[in-house]
């Protein structure tokens, strides 16, 4: 379509959410989440919110809230029902739309096939395949368009003024947002005694919901949010005063990755998060893994930061308290996920990369592997160099990839070696375990 014929208003005009003004916030009610409550009991599941065998590994009283076992794998599903439940027969009929880069679309376009709504999702080059694919299954129109989540959102308002739809904020919709409240409705029923309620941060209509729901029943609990180091919008709405844009990086928690939070999130959430957090990216990918091989939860990055703050050492404040962290969403893609446990074992001291120069005499690169396998290391791969190595020509430099038991069965092998051979280097990542010297005797 020729976006051209519009012409009878301004840019401004037509780009405007008339239910997202940045002049006119609007804090949603506690009333608000418990309509939601009542009216989307029936179409998204009531998921567990279980004791972890983390706990006592952690030293903290942990629950996980599995809202990644909602049918279309997030959170997102409440917040769609209930704002689809809202809608005017004739606009009903005239159909929905919103950008996404996956879990919103997802959960709007199943619930819009589910209650015969047709629904329009604008989903930028980035969005994982796995999702469109998914939304399309349900029926729903899907346009592949924009570089990021900013042209997506254009593209989709200007198709919301031409053809009459209704535009879904999917984190600032008024109604969005009292749906994810029933998220921290469910929590305080399910778990006795909460001393902490840590959320992770997107858009900020998650945390803003479920917030409002915790605190009015029970203001003591402590609400903490937590967002990834690559997408810190909240953290800079805070700094600021008010909702700013913030350039973004590829993240592992890409369900995060918003650059501006939404206006009428911040504005209810602002005054009930009693703590923000900024994790790194190889926490993340260490709490996705400790949740496969603990927990048995395939976790989308973004539900794993609130185990990764936990696991970084930044929450220690809450030692021997009772925790519940939100694990939000399991649609990570297939192709993502080999690569999280790759840096996740990476992180966690458990994968090595060693660079060594040996006797290039028969034997030598034997007499390594032999040394590694002895003290119970697992080689993965091994390359070796001989055209550029600066030694005597009698050397040979090989890359070793090999797998340990943990950080500290590294810094034992990195011992040993250091005692057998001269030149001895280990890539790793020092930042996560900087008590790990990577030197060598170089």
């Amino acid at each position: 379509m020729e976006f051209d014929s519009i012409n009878l208003e301004t840019e401004d005009e037509i780009l405007h959410d008339p239910f997202c003004d940045p002049n006119k916030p609007l804090k949603i009610s506690f009333e608000d989440i418990s309509s939601a409550a009542f009216k989307i009991k029936s179409g998204v599941v009531r998921t567990p919110c279980d004791r972890s065998q983390l706990s006592d590994t952690i030293g903290m009283d942990v629950f996980f809230k599995k809202d990644y076992l909602q049918y279309t794998g997030s959170f997102k599903e409440r917040g769609a029902r209930y704002a689809l439940l809202m809608l005017e027969d004739e606009k009903r009929k005239a159909g929905v739309i919103s950008a996404s880069l996956g879990n919103h679309a997802l959960a709007l376009s199943y619930h819009g096939y589910k209650l015969g709504i047709p629904v329009t999702v604008v989903m930028p080059v980035v969005a994982p395949i796995m999702k469109i694919s998914q939304c399309r299954k349900f029926k729903a129109n899907v346009i592949v368009q924009g570089k990021g989540m900013g042209e997506a959102k254009s593209a989709a308002l200007r198709l919301a003024k031409y053809h009459g739809y209704t535009y879904i904020n999917g984190y600032d919709h008024p109604h969005i947002m009292a749906g994810q409240g029933t998220l921290g409705l469910e929590i305080v029923e399910q778990v006795q005694d909460i001393d902490a309620v840590v959320i992770p941060i997107g858009g900020g209509g998650l945390i803003a919901g479920a917030a409002l729901a915790i605190k009015t029943l029970y203001p003591n609990i402590q609400i903490i949010g937590v967002e990834s180091e690559r997408c810190p919008s909240f953290s800079k709405a805070v700094e600021n005063g008010k909702p700013v844009y913030v350039e973004i990086e590829s993240t592992l928690s890409d369900g995060l990755a918003v650059p501006m939070v939404g206006y009428n999130a911040f504005e209810t959430a602002r005054t009930l998060i009693d703590k923000l957090v900024v994790v790194r990216e190889e926490w993340i990918a260490i709490a996705i893994l400790r949740l496969i091989e603990y927990e048995k939860c395939v976790v989308e990055g973004a539900g794993a930061v609130g185990l990764a703050a936990v696991l970084a050492g930044q929450l220690n404040e809450l030692q021997g308290k009772r925790v519940v962290l939100n694990l939000c969403g399991g649609n990570i893609d297939t192709t993502i996920l080999g690569r999280c446990l790759e840096r996740g074992l990476a992180a966690d001291g458990r994968l090595v990369k060693i660079v060594a120069t040996v006797s290039d005499r028969p034997g030598g690169i034997s007499e390594f592997c032999k040394l590694l396998a002895g003290f119970g290391v697992s080689i993965k791969d091994i390359l070796h160099e001989r055209a550029w190595v600066v030694s005597d020509v009698f050397s040979v430099e090989i890359t070793v990839v090999c797998e340990t038991r943990d950080a500290d069965h590294t810094t034992e092998l990195q011992k040993l070696l250091l005692r057998n051979y001269k030149k001895v280097k280990f890539v790793n990542f020092p930042q996560v375990y900087p008590d790990i010297d990577m030197c060598s005797n170089d």
